[in-house]
């Protein structure tokens, strides 16, 4: 029996990742510590990791279950360190299937998953951070300073004039 049917009989409501996600979609800055427990993952904000390395999702085998935990390298700045657990979750969502115990992002996210699962990751972070609707509804409602923005997103200035420029918002 699938999981969603075996939920649908006892009553339960099945959500798929993404579902989860979506959840939390709704406010900025998005909380991501909360999605991350939603998501099933533990998460360590202030690991003590090799200079260079920004992050890493390990895949824990257990009889009971697998289970991923996060480590994000406390010595990084805030914005930096969100964005690093935007990724790992990223990673999580979409890469799953290619994590067999631990994937270390280095500090210009790059790992041995190569290039491609990289930017896809990148790209679902900005997602995750910097949400279109929410993006658009501040900038619609007046906010074009990429600084405040920034600040409401908790995200990098870097990383929201990139994300202006993706949703054709910029200038």
């Amino acid at each position: 029996m699938s999981a969603a049917l075996f939920a649908d009989r006892v009553g339960l409501a099945y959500r798929t990742p993404m579902e989860v996600v979506g959840g939390f979609l709704d406010r900025a800055p998005v909380p991501l510590l909360d999605m991350a427990a939603a998501l099933g993952l533990s998460v360590d904000m202030g690991a003590s990791l090799p200079a260079g390395i920004s992050g890493q999702i390990t895949h824990i085998r257990r009889a009971d279950g697998d289970r991923y935990h996060i480590d994000v390298n406390g010595q990084d700045g805030a914005a930096r360190r969100r964005f690093t657990l935007a990724h790992e979750i990223a990673h999580f969502l979409l890469h799953r299937a290619f994590l067999d115990d631990a994937l270390t992002d280095d500090r210009m996210y790059r790992s041995r998953l190569g290039d491609v699962m990289e930017r896809q990751a990148n790209r679902l972070a900005a997602q995750l951070l910097m949400p279109a609707n929410l993006v658009r509804v501040a900038w619609n409602a007046g906010a074009r300073d990429v600084a405040s923005l920034a600040r409401t997103f908790d995200v990098s200035g870097q990383a929201m004039e990139i994300r202006l420029r993706e949703l054709g918002l910029e200038g």
